[in-house]
């Protein structure tokens, strides 16, 4: 039996859905994802979810409200790690009129990514590793992982609207993750803490 873990990069499956349109997709129960992606012959180990809490900018206090409520959803699933990485405030201008404003830049995701699964290969924690990103900097990592690690397999899974042909040559494999398979894993309306507080799926996921 093939051991699987499963490294999710949070934001670039979340753009990936919502470039699609697929906001109904977004309560997602990343741990049955995971399932519905192995073979016959493959265990899962664990899946690790890597992501950022959004900072507030004003507007977007209904985003971060839903954000931690999914947060707090997955934080009751078993076989889930969630990893945090963090906001840098970054200038941005207008290519059109010049105006300046201060804005928001995901920093360590992949970083974390890289760390975590050359950590895991180092520890002997799986045979296959499946990568769900679309993101080319996560390339020179895999690359590092075929080298120093032959004899195990790394698979990415591409979030819809989501690909990097740098990613997918430096991989054994890669495929795009279909509608069914999300479709199929979502959570469930109401999601129970271990406290006995109910969560509610958002009802602009719905």
């Amino acid at each position: 039996m093939s051991r699987v873990n499963v490294y999710v990069d949070g934001f670039n499956l979340y753009f990936g859905l919502k470039s699609k349109g697929w906001r109904r997709h977004f309560w997602l129960n990343l741990v049955a994802l995971s399932h519905s992606l192995l073979k016959p012959n493959q265990h899962l180990g664990n899946v690790h979810y890597f992501t950022s809490r959004i900072r507030a900018n004003g507007n977007n206090q209904k985003d971060m409200q839903r954000q931690t409520c999914y947060l707090e959803a997955l934080g009751t699933l078993p076989d889930l790690q969630t990893h945090f990485g963090h906001y840098l405030e970054k200038p941005r201008v207008c290519k059109h009129c010049g105006a300046t404003w201060m804005g928001y830049e995901e920093k360590m995701t992949d970083v974390n990514i890289a760390v975590q699964m050359l950590k895991d290969a180092f520890e002997d924690r799986f045979d296959m590793a499946i990568l769900i990103s679309g993101d080319s900097d996560l390339t020179s990592p895999v690359k590092t992982l075929r080298n120093q690690f032959p004899e195990k397999r790394i698979v990415i899974a591409f979030p819809p609207g989501r690909k990097s042909a740098e990613l997918s040559k430096a991989a054994h494999a890669f495929f795009t993750i279909g509608e069914a398979n999300l479709r199929q894993s979502q959570l469930m309306q109401q999601v129970v803490r271990r406290d006995g507080f109910v969560l509610q799926r958002p009802i602009s996921w719905t």
